[in-house]
């Protein structure tokens, strides 16, 4: 599967007392929201790039947009079109820190702090130099 640069897919906004309800009526499952406009589109552009990379690794066959013509809506409802930019969804996901746990004599953790070691940095340089990895 060759991956595209950007998608666009229409979003239902449903407008309620309470806030704004966002919908993909071709992605099933895809679904957000924000207090007010400006906070639901941005959502919706949250939402579906994160639906869409999760399909895409997945190796999920993703789907062709319905023409916003082709929706129906009701009254409190509205298609907006998102755009989502993948390479810089890809990058965020890809390169976002995630929490590890590890374990270490209790002699080299006071060694360590004594020379003010950057553990996370130190973790990084060498999995990359154990793994071949030369920068990301």
């Amino acid at each position: 599967m060759s991956l595209k640069n950007s998608y666009v897919f229409p979003a239902i906004f449903d407008n309620a007392d309470d806030g704004i309800s966002v919908e993909f009526p071709d992605l099933p499952g895809c679904l957000t929201c924000g207090d007010i406009e400006e906070e639901a589109r941005e959502m919706a552009k949250e939402a579906i790039g994160l639906h869409l990379y999760g399909m895409e690794k997945d190796a999920g066959e993703i789907p062709s947009p319905t023409s916003f013509r082709d929706i129906k809506v009701e009254d409190n409802q509205v298609v907006v079109m998102i755009e989502v930019w993948m390479p810089l969804v890809r990058d965020q996901v890809e390169n976002q820190a995630i929490k590890k746990t590890l374990t270490i004599p209790q002699w080299l953790d006071e060694a360590a702090r004594e020379k003010r070691v950057n553990f996370s940095r130190v973790l990084q340089d060498a999995l990359k130099d154990l793994l071949g990895i030369s920068a990301k």
